[in-house]
């Protein structure tokens, strides 16, 4: 039930993803930024080598940094260690009982360490909207589109996405700014978000579009 060894893979190239059926252009005006589950627990499995989690933490850093500059909300997900069993829920029969309320597996990775104005909500279930009162403050600052980084692409990431969609929010994935247990995984869940509910970005067109540079 432990999370798995993860093996390096390479991350998804623009070529390589599937065009969306949606028509939605991301419009900084609208975007929310969502840092999905980056903690030290969630990334240990990586190991040290710099594919995937590496390069899709720099992404991030660079993602979040723009978006800062331009006054886009950022969201964190983080969960609590030493989680009650009944309210640990049925993740606990896939996942076993989760972090231990220790810094090695609670603090967000160094690298992106929240910012003061940033807000950190605390994730219970698979999507970050269960439980979190994300919606209500994405409405409070006028978004309604969500720009998805973090881990894993094919469980919260693809959990939070489907939830966006059917709230009326613009899902935004970013392809090379989230890693998952391998390339095949991560492949069909972009394939799936592309197909069903959401248009997948690479980091380097959504940074164009976050500064407002051409591409």
């Amino acid at each position: 039930m432990a999370l798995p060894t993860i093996p390096a893979y390479p991350l998804p190239l623009a070529a390589e993803i599937a065009a969306p059926r949606a028509p939605w252009q991301p419009e900084p005006a609208r975007m929310a930024l969502l840092i999905h589950d980056m903690q030290r627990y969630f990334c240990a499995p990586y190991g040290d080598g710099d594919l995937p989690l590496g390069q899709v933490i720099r992404n991030i850093a660079a993602i979040a940094g723009a978006a800062r500059a331009a006054g886009i909300p950022v969201f964190y997900t983080a969960q609590k260690g030493n989680q009650f069993r009944p309210d640990r829920g049925l993740q606990a029969d896939l996942w076993g009982p989760g972090m231990r309320a220790i810094p090695e597996h609670e603090e967000i990775v160094p690298a992106l360490t929240p910012q003061p104005d940033d807000e950190v909500l605390v994730k219970h279930r698979y999507s970050a909207f269960q439980r979190s009162n994300l919606a209500e403050l994405m409405r409070a600052r006028g978004r309604d589109q969500l720009v998805i980084t973090g881990i894993y692409a094919h469980i919260g990431c693809l959990a939070t996405a489907v939830e966006a969609f059917q709230r009326d929010i613009q899902p935004f994935p970013v392809f090379d700014a989230q890693a998952d247990f391998d390339r095949a995984r991560q492949d069909m869940a972009m394939d799936w978000i592309a197909a069903c509910c959401g248009v997948p970005l690479g980091t380097d067109a959504l940074l164009q579009v976050i500064r407002g540079t051409p591409a």
